[in-house]
């Protein structure tokens, strides 16, 4: 579950300093929302993440049976990621026509996540002096919420919950201001 997730995210942050530069030709086109191009990016990597699910689905009934009633909030417990992979998409989007090396960083970075996500460890199993960094990556709680829905049968903590739709929000509504703002220089920098 962690990982699926995890590789959601990944797909679509390792791709976005590219994403405006893999597309000059819409970049000279003044009515094309360049905005735009981190949804699709978005919609790709939901798309491969859904055929994933689906197969943990099906292993799911074959070697368990029904999932829990829970698993009903599963979208909502992605919800905040999304929010979160697209404000990180449309900065470095930006970010990747101005600063040309940064993909080589953000994948090295993106590497280093994940072995600091709870993806294939519970985030219980790491030491109290350590949850601090387990608080401040924003892929954690998605990870750990869903997993808790989908395999473990808990509800997730709608406070939590409400909280990290707060932060993923605002990462998005950054993301989206800092790309808007940025967009004006793009055809002078290609």
């Amino acid at each position: 579950t962690g990982l699926i997730l995890f590789n959601f995210f990944a797909e679509c942050v390792t791709r976005s300093p590219g994403l405006v530069l893999e597309n000059v030709a819409y970049v000279k086109k003044v009515v094309f929302p360049l905005e735009i191009m981190p949804w699709v990016a978005a919609l790709q990597a939901g798309f491969n993440a859904l055929i994933a699910f689906a197969v943990l689905l099906l292993a799911h009934l074959w070697l368990v049976g029904l999932p829990p009633l829970s698993a009903l909030a599963v979208p909502l417990t992605v919800l905040p990621l999304v929010l979160i992979t697209l404000g990180l998409t449309w900065i470095l989007a930006s970010l990747g026509v101005f600063l040309r090396d940064i993909k080589q960083l953000v994948a090295l970075l993106t590497t280093g996540l994940m072995f600091l996500t709870p993806i294939f460890y519970p985030s219980s199993a790491i030491p109290p002096d350590y949850l601090w960094a387990v608080d401040l990556n924003p892929i954690a709680p998605a990870i750990e919420a869903t997993r808790d829905c989908l395999i473990f049968g808990k509800w997730p903590d709608w406070l939590a919950l409400v909280r990290h739709l707060v932060v993923g929000y605002a990462v998005a509504w950054i993301g989206l201001v800092w790309f808007l703002k940025t967009k004006k220089g793009f055809a002078d920098v290609i």
